[in-house]
C-alpha cells in the first residue's frame, strides 16, 4: 500500500502530486511530505545546478533528476493522448535535450542605473538578474553581462526585451522597446555589435525591427541548406532536437514521392525531406516564406514554396489527394481546420510534429475518427528542466 504522503507524479505545471492528491511545490516522485508540509527528498530529488532556481521562471524542474524529468515528458504526451482515447501502437524512446543546448531565448531587462537582465520570476513580472544559465548555449550566456552593461548606459528606467538566437554567422540580437535618442545612441549599439562580434543587431523602437549591424547576410543552415534568417523567424530551440524531429519525419515519410509540408516555416522539414521527395512548403509568414523560396531556388532543391494562411485557408481534399504524405508542425494552437480536411483526404501518411500535447490530441482525434491509426508517438523535451513538452507522431491510413 502506497504512502498517501509520497509524491507519485509531477503535474503539468511542475508541482509534485501525492498519492492522496495534494499538490506540492518543488517535489518529485519518491519525495515524502511531512506533517508540517516540509519535503523529505527521495532518490530522484536532484540538487539544482543553477543559483537562480527556483526564482527564475526559465526552469521549473531543476530539482528533478534525469529519470523523473524524462518520465514527466513521457507522461505529458501519453496522458494527452489517452485523454482523447488515443493509444499509440508504438511509443518510441523519449528524447531530451542536454543542458547548455538552447540556441534561442528571450530575456527581459531594464535600462538605467542598476540595469537588470534575465528571465522573469515564476508568475511575476519581476526580473531575475541573471548571472548564470545552465540551459542556454554558452555563446548566448556570454552576452548577458555585456548586454546588461549596455542597458545601463541608457537613461531612465524602462523595460526592454532582448531576443537572442544563434545563426551560422554567430549571435543575432534584437533589442525590443529600446528607444534610440539620436546619433550617440545609434553609435552605442552599433559599437556594441562590432565589439562583441554579433552577426546582426536590430532595434525595435515600436515600429518594427530596424537593422543597426549586419556585416554579411545572416543565414541558418537547415539540412545543409543555408536559409536567410528574417528577424524573429521561428527556430527549433535546439539543434539536436531539430535533428530528432526532422529525422522522424524523414524516416516515416520515406517512399512518399510527393509531400506537403504544412506550417513549413523556414523549411526545417522541407529541406530534410527534399533528397527523397518533391515537397510543397506552405507558410503564412511572408518573410519566412520568401526565405525558404529563395534558398530552394538558389540551390535547385525540389521544394516549391506556397504563401498561404492554413488557419483561414487550409489545403482541402482535392489538393491534399495529390500528396502521398504530409508533415505539419503548427503553432501551439494546433491545426484544427487543416486536420479536419486531412481526415477527409486520401493521404496515406501524416507526420504531425507538435509543441502542445493538448491541441495535438484534439487534432489527432479528428485524424483517427477520419480513418487514420496512430502508428508511432515520440515524446520530446527540447526545453531542458521545463514543463514545455513536444512530440512527433505518425498517422497511417
Amino acid at each position: 500500500m502506497s504512502n498517501p504522503s509520497e509524491i507519485i507524479r509531477i503535474a503539468a505545471k511542475g508541482d509534485g502530486v501525492t498519492a492522496d492528491g495534494r499538490h506540492v511545490a518543488l517535489a518529485v516522485p519518491g519525495d515524502v511530505v511531512a506533517a508540517d508540509g516540509s519535503v523529505k527528498p527521495g532518490p530522484h530529488h536532484a540538487t539544482p545546478p543553477c543559483r537562480h532556481f527556483p526564482q527564475c521562471g526559465g526552469c521549473q524542474l531543476q530539482h528533478a533528476d534525469d529519470t523523473s524529468w524524462r518520465e514527466f515528458v513521457t507522461s505529458r504526451v501519453v496522458n494527452a493522448a489517452s485523454g482523447h482515447d488515443l493509444v499509440a501502437e508504438e511509443v518510441l524512446e523519449t528524447y531530451c535535450s542536454p543542458a547548455a543546448s538552447r540556441r534561442r531565448a528571450t530575456l527581459h531587462g531594464t535600462t538605467g542605473k542598476g540595469a537588470a537582465l534575465g528571465f522573469r520570476e515564476q508568475a511575476s513580472h519581476r526580473i531575475v538578474d541573471q548571472r548564470e544559465c545552465p540551459v542556454m548555449r554558452p555563446e548566448l550566456q556570454a552576452l548577458v553581462g555585456p548586454l546588461r552593461t549596455l542597458l545601463g548606459r541608457f537613461g531612465g528606467r524602462r523595460g526592454v526585451d532582448i531576443h537572442l538566437a544563434l545563426a551560422d554567422q554567430g549571435v543575432v540580437c534584437e533589442l525590443r522597446k529600446l528607444e534610440l535618442d539620436g546619433l550617440p545612441d545609434i553609435e552605442r549599439v552599433s559599437d556594441f555589435a562590432r565589439d562583441h562580434g554579433l552577426a546582426r543587431l536590430t532595434v525595435d523602437q515600436g515600429y518594427g525591427a530596424e537593422t543597426q549591424w549586419e556585416p554579411e547576410p545572416v543565414t541558418i543552415s537547415l539540412s545543409g541548406i543555408p536559409v536567410s534568417l528574417p528577424n524573429d523567424a521561428f527556430l527549433q530551440p535546439t539543434e539536436d532536437g531539430e535533428t530528432v524531429l526532422a529525422g522522424d519525419a524523414v524516416e516515416w515519410l520515406r517512399g512518399c514521392g510527393a509531400v506537403a509540408d504544412l506550417f513549413s516555416g523556414l523549411g526545417t522539414f522541407a529541406f530534410a525531406l527534399a533528397p527523397q521527395s518533391k515537397v510543397l512548403a506552405a507558410e503564412a509568414a511572408r518573410d519566412t516564406h520568401l526565405a525558404c523560396k529563395a534558398a530552394a531556388n538558389s540551390r535547385g532543391v525540389p521544394v516549391h514554396s506556397l504563401h498561404r494562411d492554413l488557419f483561414r485557408n487550409p489545403l482541402l481534399k482535392p489538393d491534399l489527394d495529390r500528396f502521398d504524405g504530409v508533415v505539419l508542425d503548427p503553432p501551439r494552437a494546433g491545426a484544427r481546420e487543416q486536420c479536419a480536411a486531412l481526415a477527409q483526404s486520401d493521404v496515406e501518411r501524416v507526420a504531425y510534429v507538435s509543441c502542445n500535447p493538448s491541441s495535438w490530441a484534439r487534432d489527432a482525434r479528428q485524424l483517427v475518427d477520419g480513418g487514420y491509426r496512430l502508428a508511432k508517438l515520440r515524446p520530446v523535451g527540447q526545453f531542458r528542466w521545463s514543463t514545455h513538452v513536444e512530440l512527433t507522431s505518425l498517422f497511417v491510413r
